[in-house]
């Protein structure tokens, strides 16, 4: 049936819209394909073309007791329901070669990918390719010098890669969550990649092909809005997918707190992950923290490093466009406070918090149906007649009554570094990059500059000031998050190359003063064909209140692109030019990502 499904979906598709990918992995694997070459893969976008699963491992059975957690696996059938789930698949797969053939429609003929920034054959080039198959632990070569004692632990870094070569409209945004843990113990280094086994993934692994459409890309104009909408809507009534069981990806960014691993992504609840003793990444499932968190939350929680809460947040398209919470130190969340005055949806992609407030950004990124209905465009896009602002709440409020809000023209942020209070002044400053060119942030990265500023907010007048701490394009900064809502003196960015490639890691003193190049020490990867990823800030001494706070080691992937061959970098974060500890040659290739964090061995230990 998977046969005549490809052939009879072929005849659907546009001789000249092909999608070639240059993947550097020995061991690719693509079924079912049509045509392909022994070289590299060339792929009919319209063929339901999956990335192949390997190496499948059982969930283990959780320490503590379940909670109303739902997760991704199914129960066994038994014998004597087979033949009825047989006789509904083949019913399935009827019903599929028919929508697929619609898809098919509606990806060729009312909505190709002719955007750059949708275009797979774009979007998905060089290291942004996803890799074909998942990585069992696999143990790697230290190649250059030795990894410290102080890495014990494991890095785990987040990103998107489709599990299906998309059909049609692709956004950077919106491939399938896939782990790549580092597992580092006694100066060896273990690697390996899981597909975050989230509710869509898992329906659509077993259906063999798509089943709901890109969020991202998939809903640009009237028509072509319509057409997928009503095709998703014909799949969810027909049974062949459920989206009260999670329509996420879960391919952002990961979190550590109440003793679990969280993987995150704005769109949906998170999945909780468990770590196994041999470096291996499980799917637990989706975790609702005893059913009080019943809807999406951000991929951007803040831990404070002093009390172990938790602070967090979702935004969305209908009133109240932002709501506030928080959880306990035990991982329990409390109440949520709705945030009204918050007058239309925002791109609320992350926050900042001191140790009295919380700070939201209001940008001129937002939710913006008319474009999609009466344009061409996406429904988030940019704003121009909007003035960000910046809000400010006490961090344990219970309602808005003390929300404050101060208007920052030209202040769009999408990522913040930290945020304090300035006691002697009854001030708040934060440290964030400022996106330039806002209207290109979710189409033409490449055009985009990101400034990092300090902002200043008195709290006592409403003035607002704010300065450039470096001229050079900085994003996906990071701290010793031992400083989380404290003032901190060292940042370490991300040279962007121009984004989403990242070339290099600048570290920045704060303490250089006003209207100052704050940069004190750069690496760069290699000119022209060696990029990485956003870099993590792991100290030597966890916990050591006499130590420096630049007083350890700087990790993150990086690709060299001539060789084709990835690694794993340590730097020492205190050094001059931020000198190399460690390099550890990868077993295979580690896509370009998102976000990612450092698990120490004592807390990998006390996971549940």
């Amino acid at each position: 049936m998977d046969a005549l499904s490809s052939s009879f979906l072929s005849s659907f598709a546009t001789p000249n819209r092909i999608l070639s990918l240059n993947i550097n992995t020995p061991k690719a694997t693509l079924t079912p394909s049509s045509s392909s070459s022994s070289a590299s893969p060339i792929l009919n976008v319209s063929s339901p073309i999956r990335i192949e699963e390997k190496s499948t491992q059982q969930t283990p059975t959780p320490k503590t007791k379940p909670t109303t957690t739902t997760t991704t696996t199914s129960p066994q059938p038994s014998k004597s329901q087979v033949p009825a789930i047989a006789k509904k698949r083949a019913e399935v797969s009827v019903q599929g070669l028919f929508f697929n053939a619609l898809d098919d429609i509606i990806n060729n003929f009312i909505d190709p990918p002719i955007k750059p920034s949708v275009d797979p054959k774009h979007v998905l080039s060089q290291n942004f390719s996803p890799v074909l198959h998942e990585l069992p632990p696999t143990e790697c070569e230290v190649i250059q010098g030795s990894l410290p004692p102080s890495l014990n632990g494991a890095y785990i870094r987040n990103g998107p890669n489709p599990q299906f070569l998309p059909r049609g409209p692709y956004h950077l945004f919106d491939g399938d969550g896939m782990l790549h843990s580092i597992r580092i113990s006694q100066g060896k280094a273990t690697l390996c990649s899981r597909y975050v086994k989230t509710n869509k993934y898992t329906m659509e692994r077993d259906a063999g092909y798509p089943l709901l459409p890109n969020v991202f890309s998939g809903f640009n104009g009237l028509t072509a809005s319509a057409a997928r909408g009503a095709l998703s809507a014909a799949r969810i009534l027909t049974g062949q997918f459920n989206p009260a069981n999670g329509i996420g990806l879960a391919n952002t960014s990961l979190a550590l707190f109440g003793n679990r691993l969280l993987a995150l992504g704005e769109s949906d609840l998170p999945y909780w992950m468990r770590l196994r003793s041999d470096g291996d990444i499980d799917t637990v499932g989706r975790h609702d923290f005893d059913g009080k968190l019943s809807m999406s939350m951000t991929a951007h929680p803040k831990v404070d490093p002093d009390t172990g809460e938790t602070f967090a947040f979702r935004y969305g398209p209908v009133p109240p466009f932002l709501t506030y919470f928080r959880f306990d130190s035990n991982g329990e969340k409390q109440p949520d406070v709705p945030i009204f005055s918050m007058t239309r949806p925002s791109f609320l992609h992350d926050f900042a918090i001191t140790k009295k407030y919380a700070i939201f950004a209001d940008i001129q990124i937002g939710m913006n149906p008319m474009e999609m209905i009466v344009g061409s465009g996406s429904p988030v896009g940019s704003d121009p007649s909007k003035v960000p602002r910046l809000g400010v709440i006490p961090r344990y409020a219970k309602d808005e009554s003390e929300m404050r809000w101060f208007d920052v023209p030209g202040f769009n942020i999408i990522h913040a570094v930290n945020a304090w209070d300035e006691e002697d002044e009854n001030a708040i400053v934060l440290v964030a990059p400022n996106i330039l060119s806002v209207e290109h942030a979710m189409e033409r990265t490449e055009l985009v500059h990101a400034l990092i500023e300090k902002v200043k907010i008195d709290l006592n007048t409403g003035i607002v000031t704010r300065h450039p701490i470096s001229a050079r394009n900085l994003d996906f900064a990071v701290i010793n998050q031992a400083y989380l809502g404290k003032k901190n003196r060292y940042v370490y960015a991300a040279v962007g190359d121009p984004m989403p490639k990242i070339s290099g890691i600048v570290k920045l003193d704060l303490k250089k003063g006003e209207r100052k190049e704050c940069s004190v020490a750069t690496r760069m990867y290699g000119q022209g064909y060696c990029y990485g990823g956003e870099p993590f800030f792991v100290a030597k001494e966890e916990g050591n209140p006499n130590a420096d706070e630049d007083d350890g080691y700087v990790v993150s992937y990086i690709h060299d692109e001539k060789a084709g061959e990835s690694r794993f970098l340590v730097m020492d974060a205190k050094s001059p030019n931020l000198d190399l500890v460690a390099t550890v040659k990868l077993p295979r290739r580690v896509p370009y990502g998102f976000h990612g964090l450092f698990v120490k061995e004592s807390d990998l230990n006390n996971l549940y």
